[in-house]
């Protein structure tokens, strides 16, 4: 074999066979080389018997720069890639060629072998069945899944028991928080039916992020108290230290894996909400589980049991309908019903949606949005929330600050550009509002989108009166319907006849 010396057990073997076979059978069958068998032919003694070992047969390349030039840089630097030496002493001795690059990689290993620092080792563990689930966050964005045609930038919640491999994932629409912590962990312990002993999750860094001491003391707080709730002891490993929580980072892995699969299985990235894509990713972790149902149903009756409820999963505060028709929230502007102006509502915040109180009556909910990366606001707009005021100020859609996201569909902006063009800026404002009041009075958002389509297209502005003639018709012209009430007297009588033929 090649980097290995001949040993007395191959030189029998080969010197046994030579007594039926050439040279180069006995040298295949005693694993060594020809050239290794013509050397034993010039000298019959044992390799053990040899005073001295074989030496080099070719100079050392490296004999001027190895001890005066490399070691020095391997005491001081020792995390120094092997690749980044090379190309420094090239760069000095410019004679040095190529091929000495393995040479040098192998002798740098060497030397560290004799005379490096020592190196961290892990510990494999013993795992306790019902002790341990651990929570952590991986990073889907390099998976290109879309949404409703959009690319969805997002997070998976994974849970994970450290024993059985029982393991759950949850979709995050947002960063790492505290929100989506209590969501995901909670949904996987009511999956599962128990709660471990403990619960390992990272240092949560990215939920701190730009927190200041009072908010994160107060995510420390609820954090405590979500655990408690469980009756699970909080844990957390060192920062940096990914190792410390391998049962579940290594799965990560697995899971992305199997998740990419399924999609180049499946023949197509695209789904049609988020929900179509969340039971996509649930019927793959359940296909996970089930391989492992027998360890999984081993440790579920060491788990503890359950609290009677789930707890808050969510953040609340207080927000003020301003005269704008919504109001703000991290960063984020929220439109709603205009009766709701100049009421402050408890707004609870969760991973993908806002629910609106007032009182103890919910009274609205939206969908959760984001502020954009350069951090600039965002918006979350509903133009139902606002038809109605823009229908007395329609010149208002010139200017306004959210027009973009007003919208509810592409053909309805691509239509107001096309008016701006074709039209005076009043007439095209009136039209767009008078076809956005059309979406609405008839619940036609999607079916008028079709026709504004074509008359793009066509590059026609929009006939409104004909719009409103093809849709469902105007209230006003319903016919009256007048329905003639039955006396309860003839009621009676009915009654009365039931009751005599009883008798």
């Amino acid at each position: 074999m090649p980097g290995r010396h001949i040993n007395d057990h191959q030189m029998r073997l080969y010197m046994k066979s030579r007594l039926t076979e050439k040279k180069p059978a006995a040298a295949a069958q005693a694993s060594m080389s020809l050239a290794s068998a013509y050397r034993i032919e010039n000298d019959t003694r044992l390799p053990s018997q040899k005073p001295l070992p074989r030496g080099r047969r070719r100079p050392d390349p490296l004999v001027n720069i190895f001890d005066p030039e490399i070691v020095p840089m391997l005491r001081s630097t020792p995390g120094l890639r092997p690749i980044a030496i090379f190309e420094e002493m090239q760069r000095r001795h410019p004679e040095l060629p190529e091929c000495v690059r393995r040479t040098m990689e192998r002798r740098i290993r060497q030397w560290r072998a004799l005379n490096g620092e020592d190196r961290e080792v892990i510990f494999r563990q013993v795992q306790e069945p019902g002790r341990m689930g651990l929570s952590d966050f991986t990073e889907m964005g390099d998976l290109a899944v879309r949404v409703s045609g959009v690319e969805l930038d997002h997070r998976l919640y994974h849970f994970r028991l450290a024993c059985s491999g029982f393991e759950h994932a949850h979709v995050i629409l947002g960063g790492e928080s505290y929100v989506a912590l209590a969501e995901g962990l909670q949904n996987a312990l009511w999956a599962l039916g128990g709660a471990p002993l403990e619960h390992r999750s990272d240092s949560l860094s990215a939920a701190f992020r730009n927190l200041d001491r009072d908010a994160r003391e107060d995510l420390t707080t609820r954090y405590d108290a979500l655990c408690a709730h469980y009756r699970m002891q909080p844990t957390r490993n060192n920062r940096g230290v990914a190792h410390e929580n391998g049962a579940i980072e290594s799965p990560h892995g697995h899971l992305k894996h199997s998740i990419r699969d399924a999609l180049l299985m499946r023949g197509t990235m695209d789904f049609e909400d988020l929900g179509a894509y969340r039971s996509f990713l649930d019927e793959i972790v359940g296909r996970k589980n089930a391989r492992n149902s027998k360890r999984i149903d081993a440790e579920r009756p060491l788990l503890q049991a359950l609290p009677d409820t789930r707890t808050a999963d969510y953040e609340e505060e207080l927000v003020y309908v301003t005269s704008s028709g919504g109001f703000v929230l991290r960063k984020v502007f929220y439109t709603v019903p205009s009766r709701l102006i100049r009421h402050r509502p408890r707004a609870r915040l969760y991973d993908d949606r806002v629910d609106l109180f007032v009182g103890g009556t919910q009274v609205l909910s939206l969908v959760r949005g984001r502020p954009g990366r350069d951090g600039k606001h965002g918006h979350v707009i509903d133009y139902r929330h606002v038809i109605h005021a823009l229908r007395r100020k329609p010149m208002a859609l010139l200017n306004l600050v959210y027009r973009d996201q007003l919208w509810p569909r592409e053909a309805y902006r691509h239509m107001f550009d096309h008016l701006c063009d074709r039209l005076s800026e009043r007439s095209a404002c009136k039209l767009m509002v008078e076809l956005l009041s059309l979406a609405h009075d008839r619940a036609c958002e999607g079916q008028l989108a079709a026709v504004l389509s074509e008359d793009l297209a066509e590059r026609r502005v929009p006939d409104l009166k004909q719009l409103r003639g093809r849709f469902a018709p105007d209230l006003a012209s319903l016919p009256q319907v007048c329905v003639q009430l039955t006396p309860l007297s003839h009621y009676e009588a009915l009654n009365d006849a039931c009751m005599g033929e009883a008798a």
